[in-house]
């Protein structure tokens, strides 16, 4: 595992109800290894029941994990910035949505509010999208985010080719290594994978 120990990390979650279990996983780790958890969650992350999650076993699973409550409400993430309690926001999963908001500026949610804040300190956002459009119509939002100062990308790819040629999840399991090297001001490579 890559050493994250005393980082800050900022854990935020949005709706692709189908990748939590995975992402929790990955928050675990990251916590076992060391980093400083602070879990954030979008409206539609911490309220919908699904047949993944029903919503308050997602929170309670993801405040456990973290150590310290959720922030779930806009007013809760505004802080982040003003008062610099992060070194780096990683949203995992990170939706066509959320990448949809990030790309236009909105921050209406607690999780693209936490990277509006984030960013004012010009530290880095690391997505790790989990989208059934992200080869669609948010190609466009993936493509000015990547060009975009301080938003990095855990390593892609596409998930279903056949059945969902537009689909594209991150490689969650690379989250540690990519945080690492956004601290650094690197975007890890390769970044489109198979």
């Amino acid at each position: 595992m890559t050493d994250l120990r005393g980082v800050r990390v900022g854990c935020a979650m949005t709706g692709s109800f189908c990748t939590f279990a995975r992402a929790f996983r990955v928050w675990r780790a990251l916590k076992e290894a060391g980093a400083e958890l602070t879990p954030i969650m979008s409206f539609n992350a911490a309220n919908i029941d699904t047949r993944f999650f029903e919503a308050a076993a997602a929170r309670g699973t993801f405040e456990e994990i973290c150590g310290r409550p959720l922030i779930q409400t806009i007013a809760q993430a505004e802080p982040i910035g003003p008062k610099k309690l992060l070194d780096v926001l990683a949203i995992m999963p990170c939706t066509g949505n959320t990448l949809a908001k990030l790309a236009a500026g909105v921050a209406d949610t607690p999780v693209t509010l936490a990277a509006k804040s984030h960013l004012r300190n010009g530290r880095p956002v690391v997505l790790a999208v989990s989208s059934n459009d992200a080869l669609g119509q948010n190609a466009r939002n993936i493509g000015q985010l990547m060009a975009a100062k301080h938003f990095f990308f855990a390593p892609l790819r596409q998930d279903d080719a056949a059945e969902k040629p537009n689909s594209i999840v991150a490689d969650f399991e690379r989250l540690p290594e990519t945080l690492a090297l956004a601290l650094e001001g690197r975007q890890i490579q390769p970044m489109i994978g198979k």
